[in-house]
């Protein structure tokens, strides 16, 4: 299955470059991650540079002329502030600055000059406090004029308080203070939800970037937002690095141009005026001549800042009541260990203090839950740079990974699924079968075995192609499920690599469903109900996203149609049955068929994907797979032979399939994801506090004296007979400090045994999760105990409790 990275949100064009997503991967609740042979001071770029010198809703009155005056006021104090920033500047930012300044100039004379036909235009303010949803407004509006956030004017504040961006026809993000172009339908995003988060987050960068360019006179890269905040990559002049001690000087750079409420303004700008704005800065050019299309793209500037950036972005920087510097740390250009070394200033930034308060009670607890703190604690695994990316999976923690493949097994051989295993490394022809050498070919470890070139699988699909293929099949076999825990390799690059969330050897319950379009319906809803059996193990609440047909896509319009509404109709069944509400991501689908993707929350509430169902009407067809139908020669087919649409092209057309004949449809599908990446998750969420079907460490049996010791060996072996995890301390410390050991180390029960209790074949209990058991534990006798552990592991429960 194809696997989607984790990474930031998109909203800066530099994300567009999968090395640059890699390298921005991380995650500011941890520690940094740059690589052991980076220095701390970075290097000076290799490529010479410039010298770094009618509702429920209560509309208020209009503006009065003193809020113009006050207005007025702030512009002239704002004008006055870049006066005096200017005065410090280079030359190349000052002439970078000055051509925007040009450009919009101009820009703005063409927008004046422009027709402004009236239009109609919809406003959805979303839910009440109380979850519902507040009726749609129509408001008179003009083309080029009228704005998402001058319709915020005359609505309460307590509504448009926590609005951070617009969205225009449920689609495309739009800044607040954009002109609208065309009738449309006007949705407010708040700070609450992902999407605000990112872009408020996102112009925070920006900030960042403006404080950074004005203390360091450097050259920027590129600054995302990321899961906890944001961070900007930057080029010192040479010898410099940051330090902790810049930290104060940047805050308080910024919390100046906070209060000078600096607007974000937007401007398109072509490829030509795009080289001579930033043609000082060779990361800036690598974008514009690797990145951009043809017709340039969008620049935004708040105070001294012109950067270029697809935004959208929030109205101006006093939205920002709260802004602090979270770490620093070396990083690669682009991911590339073999490019230039960069600083990376990590930040986070809310729109009310009591949040950033929030946020440090938070990041404390996710210091605590750190899979890779309590990894090495728990001695569950380790890394090695003489494999970086590659895990060693300590006996502890392979009891937990072969605790999670038994629990899939089992769900496999009721659900009806076969396990395969496919080989590890294929012939380059294979991928280019597939289409991935095109696209993925940097992402795969290749290698040149007999004069031919090779690569170690990515993925599973294209050998499960393989496998059905292999022989004749027939409608009377599908569906068929394969099921893969075959190891798969991936190229990250070492600046991505992150503890187990991203790795470059791991394992998946990679599962491929070869079925016919009748059955697509069923097996999703099979699908659902797999997902609510494991989720429901782990405690985790999950929602569900449908992303349907996107711009550039294969196959026949009919055909996506079709499966789409296969795909709503499973969703809609499923909500009925008191499962939540599904959200609709439209456009967002594979280039191969639409997709279902699930996000779990962990115990921090925060939001991770896992399981994926995809459609892929194109792999089928690249291996020209297909199987004899019931039906006699010459009837209709499964599915049409998809045709070409936009430029998702692949060379050749594969032949249709004879009569009598169909092409499956393939559904990629994953329930955990990655074993390595759910291991950390698990990790986190559990904070190391493992239910017993799933620990490493289930009992551990300690003596009141060591008169005792032979019966604390003899409940370890009856224990370990009866498969239960049961380990012994008969050191030379006090039993005070044993129980303290065992608890500490998160045993789920610890048995302590005396005279009393050998002479009774019975164990006195404490119970991790039960203070009342830790002074002293319940006696009860050995085989009762043994009876119910055995049903506690057997049904996998949660609570650990017998």
């Amino acid at each position: 299955m194809d696997g989607e990275r984790n990474g930031e949100a998109t909203g800066s064009y530099e994300m567009r470059n999968d090395m640059a997503i890699r390298s921005a991967a991380a995650d500011p609740t941890v520690e940094p991650r740059s690589n052991p042979q980076e220095t701390t001071v970075p290097t000076s770029p290799k490529s010479k540079r410039a010298s770094l010198k009618t509702s429920s809703i209560a509309l208020k009155q209009p503006a009065q002329a003193t809020d113009v005056s006050r207005a007025n006021g702030e512009s002239s104090r704002l004008q006055a502030s870049l006066q005096a920033a200017n005065a410090s500047l280079p030359d190349f930012i000052l002439e970078r600055n000055q051509l925007f300044d040009d450009l919009k100039h101009k820009r703005d004379a063409d927008v004046l000059m422009k027709e402004k036909p009236t239009i109609n235009v919809v406003i959805d303010l979303g839910p009440d406090r109380n979850g519902r949803p507040r009726p749609a407004m129509p408001v008179a509006a003009k083309a080029w004029e009228s704005t998402p956030g001058s319709f915020l004017r005359h609505v309460d504040k307590d509504v448009s308080a926590d609005v951070v961006i617009a969205k225009v026809d449920g689609k495309e993000l739009w800044d607040l203070d954009r002109p609208l172009e065309y009738e449309c339908r006007v949705s407010y995003i708040p700070f609450s939800s992902a999407e605000g988060r990112n872009v408020f987050w996102h112009s925070s960068a920006h900030v960042l970037g403006e404080a950074a360019e004005c203390q360091y006179n450097c050259l920027l890269s590129h600054g995302p937002p990321v899961e906890q905040g944001f961070f900007y990559d930057m080029a010192l002049p040479e010898g410099q690095g940051v330090k902790e001690t810049d930290w104060p000087p940047l805050e308080s750079k910024a919390s100046r141009f906070f209060k000078e409420k600096q607007p974000f303004e937007r401007l398109h700008v072509s490829i030509p005026d795009l080289k001579k704005m930033f043609g000082y800065s060779k990361y800036k050019m690598y974008y514009i001549e690797n990145l951009l299309p043809p017709e340039g793209s969008t620049v935004y500037k708040c105070g001294t800042l012109v950067d270029l950036c697809l935004g959208p972005h929030i109205q101006n920087t006093g939205k920002i009541k709260a802004f602090q510097i979270m770490k620093n740390s070396s990083c690669y250009f682009r991911g590339d260990k073999n490019d230039d070394s960069l600083q990376r200033i990590y930040g986070v930034a809310f729109p009310d203090k009591k949040l950033m308060t929030d946020h440090k009670k938070f990041l404390e607890q996710a210091k605590e839950r750190d899979h890779r703190k309590i990894g090495m604690d728990q001695e569950l695994f380790f890394f090695n740079e003489l494999s970086p990316g590659s895990v060693f999976m300590l006996p502890h923690g392979t009891i937990i990974f072969n605790a999670l493949q038994k629990l899939l097994r089992s769900e496999y051989r009721k659900r009806g699924y076969q396990e395969v295993q496919s080989p590890n490394m294929y012939d380059a022809d294979l991928w280019k079968r597939s289409g991935h050498w095109q696209h993925y070919a940097d992402d795969m470890f290749t290698l040149d075995v007999e004069k031919r070139k090779w690569a170690l699988k990515p993925m599973n699909c294209p050998g499960h192609c393989i496998m059905f293929g292999h022989r004749e099949r027939s409608y009377r076999e599908l569906p068929l499920r394969m099921a893969d825990f075959g190891v798969l390799h991936r190229n990250e690059a070492s600046g991505a690599l992150n503890g187990l969330t991203r790795v470059r050897k791991f394992q998946q319950d990679d599962t491929h469903i070869f079925c016919t379009q009748d059955q697509i319906t069923q097996e999703i809803e099979g699908l659902f109900d797999f997902l609510k059996c494991v989720y429901g193990l782990f405690g985790f609440p999950f929602k569900l996203k449908l992303s349907t047909r996107p711009e550039k896509y294969l196959g026949d319009i009919e055909t996506w149609n079709t499966a789409e509404a296969k795909l709503k109709s499973a969703l809609d069944a499923f909500s009925a049955g008191g499962n939540g509400q599904w959200e609709l991501n439209e456009g967002d689908g594979a280039f191969y068929g639409p997709k279902i993707d699930i996000e779990i929350s962990d115990a921090l509430k925060r939001d991770f994907q896992c399981a994926t169902i995809q459609l892929d009407f194109q792999l089928p067809q690249n291996f020209e797979l297909e199987y004899m139908t019931a039906e006699a020669a010459g009837k209709s087919k499964d599915i049409a032979e998809p045709a070409s649409n936009g430029d998702a092209t692949t060379a050749g057309k594969p032949k249709l399939p004879g009569s009598g004949r169909a092409r499956p449809v393939m559904v990629h599908r994953a329930i955990i994801g990655s074993f390595e990446r759910f291991m950390a998750i698990l990790t986190e969420h559990f904070a190391g506090k493992w239910p017993f079907w799933l620990s490493p460490r289930q009992i551990l049996v300690i003596p009141v004296t060591p008169a005792v010791n032979d019966y604390v060996e003899e409940v370890q072996t009856i224990l370990r007979a009866n498969k239960l995890l049961a380990d012994t301390d008969i050191s030379g410390n006090t039993m005070k400090k044993k129980i303290l050991t065992g608890q500490l180390q998160q045993y789920n029960f610890i048995f302590v045994v005396g005279a009393e209790e050998k002479q009774s074949r019975s164990v006195n209990i404490r119970n991790r999760d039960d203070r009342e058991t830790q002074a002293k534990g319940e006696l009860v006798a050995l085989d009762e105990v043994i009876g119910k552990l055995k049903a506690l592991k057997k049904e996998r429960r949660l609570i650990n409790s017998i």
